[in-house]
């Protein structure tokens, strides 16, 4: 193709904005140095993070799930070298790492200390059954603003496969029942290994040091410029509402970008990890929830313009989404021999570990060491985080929300049934807890208009990308959701590639159904 002469301005230096400029470059023909990326943070990748050293200890403030049906993030990756190899792609790598390290949890759930006895069974009623299949069968325009609490009998949300569910994509009862319905149609043919955690994907490090990093240096080694620390806090548009275009972008340090009429827009508008805050052994993050750039952007466009939703439905009641996750980094190996021995897996393969005795339903993974390129020999790094942070723990009677990094280990400690001399392993363990006041914002019950189109109506120049477009048939709080958005917005407004594929119809496929039947009734 021939290279293009207009640019291409990236509001946003998440997946969604990094993937976006893969597009354009790979698919679309535009030029490297015509593609620029405006990141508000000093690093790239967004939600994809990984950061620290073995000295502080290391940070990880979640993980993206992938699977095989993922078709744009795979797309994508298959031109990314990988982080370790330059001849193999980041999407080879990924088969290549869960073909050596196969994922089957033998404990996902712990009761009374050591793995339940029910660990295998959903615990399901007849009625909680009829309605997971109403729901699947429901028409997701009727449903309104209806919550999953709504939706389902007290029974379903004491049920295993609620406290599997719940944990292993961070839903709460108050949250959105249309993105329920998603999920079970998306994903229903993991069912068969759902409560082993079977079908599910994961990178060889963490998120940034195996996908963010090998997309930067793809980018800039193409002449993409990559402006990090730069915060966007106006985007100017103009014309009316069938025919308008952004005309400048202004920057917090006053700077104004003017817009040209052959120039692109992609806008990233809110996000999961906006607002983080971290904290320490001897101190808990901050309760000061403040809503950060992509936020206040967004808020600024929606009520200035038409088409950009509301805003106010994602990011009006931290109360109800926020968690906290932590980061422990331990100097010795015990602690995972200990699990090993405990679940039954070797590290890396079993997943989350849910205690669902914990007030804060607590749940910890042990990662595939080393979990961070350059991770100094002889350290270990495993996550955790609590679903519920807002209620008292077991063994530090306060919420989550207030614990230091020790008193996190020791609500472990308890629900672990761990001695004095084996929470010796800890004694110097560096654990960061990061409290994430937006990360299941995009779950809030919502209704159509409530999330703008990927190309609003009228826009002539823009296009909006991330987690909170609107995309039919697939699942936010995946990197597919993200990517899908990006590869829409660049067909959409280059008209030089071809648009996402439709999302995978699994649950069309007559065996998938009869499996998932099977599973859901027990049998």
């Amino acid at each position: 193709m021939e290279a293009t002469t207009e640019r291409h301005h990236i509001v946003g230096g998440g997946i969604a904005g990094l993937a976006t400029a893969v597009f354009l470059l790979r698919d679309a023909g535009v030029d490297g140095a015509a593609v620029h990326v405006y990141e508000q943070l000093g690093t790239a990748g967004g939600s994809l993070d990984g950061s620290g050293d073995g000295e502080d200890g290391y940070l990880v403030r979640g993980g993206r799930m992938f699977e095989e049906h993922f078709a744009c993030t795979f797309d994508l990756l298959g031109s990314i070298r990988s982080a370790d190899d330059p001849v193999v792609s980041a999407a080879q790598d990924i088969f290549a790492f869960n073909r050596m390290v196969p994922g089957s949890a033998n404990c996902r759930i712990v009761r009374d200390g050591k793995p339940a006895e029910d660990r295998y069974d959903l615990t399901l009623t007849a009625q909680d059954i009829v309605d997971i299949n109403r729901l699947i069968l429901h028409r997701e325009s009727s449903l309104g603003a209806q919550t999953i609490e709504d939706w389902f009998q007290p029974t379903f949300l004491d049920s295993n496969f609620w406290l599997m569910w719940s944990t292993m994509f961070s839903f709460q009862p108050w949250h959105s029942v249309v993105e329920m319905r998603r999920y079970l149609r998306r994903f229903i043919h993991l069912f068969p290994g759902f409560t082993r955690i079977a079908g599910i994907l994961r990178t060889r490090y963490n998120q940034y040091d195996s996908l963010i990093a090998p997309i930067v240096s793809w980018l800039r080694d193409r002449g993409v410029q990559i402006v990090t620390g730069t915060q966007v806090v106006d985007v100017r548009i103009e014309g009316s509402r069938q025919d308008r275009r952004v005309s400048a972008l202004a920057f917090s340090s006053g700077e104004e970008v003017q817009v040209s009429g052959t120039d692109k827009v992609y806008l990233t508008l809110g996000s999961m990890t906006d607002g983080s805050v971290t904290g320490a052994n001897d101190r808990a993050p901050s309760r000061d929830d403040h809503e950060g750039g992509a936020w206040t952007l967004w808020r600024k466009l929606a009520a200035e313009h038409e088409g950009f939703g509301r805003p106010e439905v994602f990011c009006g009641e931290t109360d109800k989404t926020a968690w906290h996750s932590f980061t422990v980094t331990l100097d010795s190996p015990d602690f995972f021999e200990f699990m090993e021995d405990f679940t039954g897996n070797r590290t890396g393969t079993g997943g989350l570990v849910t205690f669902a005795d914990s007030g804060w339903t607590l749940s910890i993974v042990l990662f595939h060491q080393p979990h961070f390129r350059g991770q100094k020999h002889g350290t270990y790094v495993f996550w955790g985080y609590g679903l519920r942070g807002d209620r008292p723990g077991d063994f530090t009677t306060k919420p989550m929300w207030e614990a230091t990094g020790d008193e996190i280990l020791t609500e472990l400690f308890g629900h672990m049934g761990l001695t004095p001399e084996q929470q010796g392993w800890f004694k110097t363990a560096r654990v960061i807890p990061c409290r994430m006041p937006f990360i299941t914002s995009q779950f809030m019950s919502r209704q159509p208009g409530d999330r703008p189109n990927t190309r609003p109506s009228g826009a002539s120049n823009f296009a909006i990308i991330g987690q909170f477009c609107e995309l039919p048939r697939d699942c936010v709080f995946t990197v597919e959701y993200s990517v899908r958005s990006a590869r829409a917005a660049v067909a959409s407004l280059t008209g030089r590639i071809t648009p996402p594929p439709p999302v995978a119809r699994t649950d069309l496929d007559p065996k998938v159904l009869f499996n998932a039947a099977r599973v859901l009734m027990g049998m």
